[in-house]
This record gives structure tokens, C-alpha cells and sequence, in this order.
């Protein structure tokens, strides 16, 4: 009984769907027909015509790709090479900068903890007051200078050290960092003192 109600229900459905394939069958056989030549005479010259749109269209997707991958590739290569250069002078850098920044590091914290001690404590450790006053004035010269006033004064000393090595008056001497040259007022003034025992290395 369920086979009898579908085939009632679906029994209009089921003749279109007939109609349309026996009408797709016979236009396939028809373009079997043209394909083998018992068509007209033009079926030859549209079939080249697909052939050669396909190949310029290949060819064009060629083209495309080509200059795609020409274009990452030229890109890419220009980032490896910003760092590679950029590695490359950081690594200099580096080299030229480390002591000079050590060096401002250690005065900074020597002169900023002695600083900060008490009054009498300074007196035992620095008797004479001028002495003192030299340990207070580099403190003071050192921490006016910002690290940023201070990587600007070690940038202004490379060039100058750079234009003196490239001039021609290479017999003149490079006077020394500013930076280091508190480091050298420090361990001169530490050195006078026999009561501070400091070994700065």
C-alpha cells in the first residue's frame, strides 16, 4: 500500500523527469555526431578555437605566475638583506659601545651609592673634604647625563673617531671617551682613599 500512495504522489515528477533524460540522450548522441564530422564544416574551426583560447590563457596564467613569484622573491630577498645589515651593524655596535657603557654603568653606581651614605660614614671612609666634593661633583656630573644624552655623546664620539681615522692627519692622538674619562676620575679618586677598597676591573 506504502508503493501504491508514492507512485501516486510522485507519479507526475517521475514522467518530467523521464521527458528531460530521453531530451538530454538525444543531444548527446547529436553532439557525438558533429564531433566525429557529420556535423557541419565549421565544428573543425570552433574546436581550434578552444584549443588556442586554452593556450593563451596558459599562457597568460604563466605569465601571472612568473612575475608573482618574481615579485616575493625580490622581496624576500631584500628583507634577508636588511637583516643581515641590520645583525650585522648591531653586532659592531655592540663591540664599540660595551665598555664605554659598562664603564658609565659602574661610575653611575659607585658614585650614587657613595652618595647616599651618611655624612660620617663619608668622612671616615673620604677625612679630607675636598676629596669629598670631588666624589659629590662627579656624582652629580654623572647623573645630569641622561642615557639618552649619553648614547648621543657616544654616537658624536664615534664619528669624530671615525673622521679622525679617515682624515689625513692620522698622527694626531683620539683623546679618550668622556664616558671613560669618569670612569678614570673615579678610580683615581678611589685610589687615594686607602679606606675604600674597591678593585675595579
Amino acid at each position: 500500500m506504502d508503493g501504491r500512495f508514492a507512485e501516486e504522489l510522485y507519479a507526475e515528477s517521475l514522467e518530467l523527469s523521464k521527458l528531460e533524460l530521453t531530451s538530454t540522450i538525444a543531444v548527446d548522441e547529436e553532439d557525438k555526431l558533429n564531433d566525429r564530422g557529420g556535423g557541419d564544416d565549421f565544428s573543425f574551426w570552433d574546436d581550434s578555437d578552444d584549443k588556442l583560447d586554452s593556450s593563451l590563457d596558459l599562457d597568460r596564467e604563466w605569465q601571472r605566475r612568473h612575475d608573482q613569484f618574481h615579485t616575493i622573491g625580490y622581496r624576500d630577498g631584500l628583507i634577508a638583506g636588511k637583516e643581515a645589515s641590520a645583525q650585522e651593524g648591531f653586532n659592531i655596535g655592540f663591540k664599540q659601545s660595551v665598555l664605554d657603557g659598562y664603564s658609565w654603568g659602574v661610575v653611575r653606581g659607585v658614585t650614587s651609592a657613595f652618595s647616599h651614605l651618611p655624612h660620617e660614614l663619608k668622612e671616615r671612609l673620604i677625612p679630607p673634604q675636598e676629596k669629598r666634593s670631588e666624589f659629590q661633583g662627579l656624582y652629580e656630573s654623572v647623573h645630569s647625563l641622561s642615557t639618552p644624552d649619553a648614547l648621543g655623546l657616544f654616537g658624536e664620539e664615534i664619528k669624530a673617531r671615525e673622521a679622525l681615522e679617515q682624515s689625513e692627519h692620522s698622527e694626531q692622538s683620539c683623546h679618550g671617551s668622556q664616558l671613560r674619562n669618569y670612569r678614570g676620575q673615579l678610580e683615581s679618586l678611589i685610589s687615594e682613599s686607602s679606606a675604600i677598597d674597591i678593585h675595579l676591573t
